[in-house]
């Protein structure tokens, strides 16, 4: 993705990564879930028939920003 540019600093060619989960029950990868939080009966976020998609994260290799999409259903 070398034609992406940092959105605070403006140099072109983020690196590509991802956000980590190490949650109990996590696939690795973190998740953007649609609407706002909803907290369960025990605490946890109501994300049941909500649609999901896997988060893309892009670092800048001079200012550390971190530039986040969600492209893509997971």
């Amino acid at each position: 993705m070398d034609t992406m540019t940092c959105g605070q600093c403006g140099r072109a060619g983020l690196e590509p990564g991802f956000i980590e989960d190490t949650g109990e029950h996590s696939r690795g990868y973190s998740r953007w879930i649609a609407g706002p939080l909803e907290r369960g009966l025990f605490g946890g976020a109501k994300r049941m028939g909500r649609p999901r998609w896997q988060i893309d994260a892009f670092r800048c290799p001079d200012c550390g920003h971190l530039e986040l999409f969600a492209r893509q259903p997971s």
